[in-house]
């Protein structure tokens, strides 16, 4: 597997002068995913979890929904300038009765670690609608509990705190159990790896867990969240206008700013 950080010597400058020094930054590398040998998207991301992150990013395009939709994932043949395996292409093989995706899921070029659906071939299946409506799940926790989850999200993002270009996604539970926490340079990355997570291990529909993300809620995690039936998605920055939006229409719990003791419920009734 490749690393998921790197050293590389750097000049700090400060009003006291200036030092040369190492430096770890988070690694960033391409991932492309086939289907059965055909190319369907390319994203850059950090390795580890990959497995995890094609299942997810299968469930939340609508491809897949279960965890006996993937019956093969496998790495190709790839290597490096120096003869080693990259680890960089990953192919999956769909069980006989799961359809190959459509064209709309299919990226046109490549998605960034930034943005997760700017590749999209069709503006409309940006929307996708979800095979477990989140509005049926009823997810509930204590404001007071959920306060306390971004301290312990971050203390389990090791590779954030050697480097802080990472960011961080978790899954937990109504009594603030975190079960699943992923990092990515990728925060749509970090996202589909703990959904993958939660499909490998027979846990979608998610509905009796929330989703914690370490940035800004985006239209886009917002709708991974709802393809995976999670009612309940709890931001420490902000989310956007679309975001609040598509979660009203999913009946879906958004926070934002959930900083210290404190929050913003824009939509939703998840807290107690």
């Amino acid at each position: 597997m490749g690393r998921v950080t790197v050293r590389r010597p750097v000049r700090t400058l400060t009003p006291q002068g200036q030092r040369r020094r190492p430096d770890t930054l988070a690694v960033e590398e391409p991932l492309e995913i086939r289907i059965s040998g055909t190319p369907l998207a390319v994203t850059m991301r950090t390795p580890g979890h990959d497995v995890e992150l094609a299942h997810g990013f299968l469930l939340s395009e609508g491809v897949i929904g279960h965890r006996e939709d993937v019956v093969l994932a496998r790495y190709c043949d790839g290597v490096d300038d120096e003869g080693r395996n990259t680890y960089n292409v990953l192919d999956l093989t769909l069980a006989d009765d799961v359809p190959m995706p459509d064209v709309g899921v299919r990226r046109n070029f490549y998605t960034t670690s930034s943005c997760g659906v700017c590749g999209k071939a069709a503006l409309d299946a940006v929307r996708l609608a979800s095979r477990f409506p989140p509005s049926d799940a009823g997810f509930t926790i204590d404001a007071e509990l959920l306060t306390t989850l971004p301290d312990a999200l971050r203390r389990r993002q090791r590779v954030f705190a050697a480097t802080g270009g990472l960011h961080g996604a978790g899954l937990f539970t109504s009594d603030g159990a975190l079960l699943a926490v992923r990092e990515d340079v990728g925060r749509h990355n970090a996202v589909d790896k703990v959904l993958g997570w939660a499909l490998q291990q027979n846990r979608v529909p998610a509905s009796d867990l929330g989703l914690l993300l370490s940035g800004r809620a985006s239209f886009e995690l917002v709708q991974k969240a709802a393809m995976a039936g999670i009612s309940l998605v709890a931001a420490v920055s902000a989310p956007s206008s679309l975001a609040v939006a598509l979660a009203e229409d999913h009946h879906m719990t958004l926070i934002g700013f959930l900083r210290g003791q404190s929050m913003n419920l824009y939509t939703g009734k998840g807290i107690a």
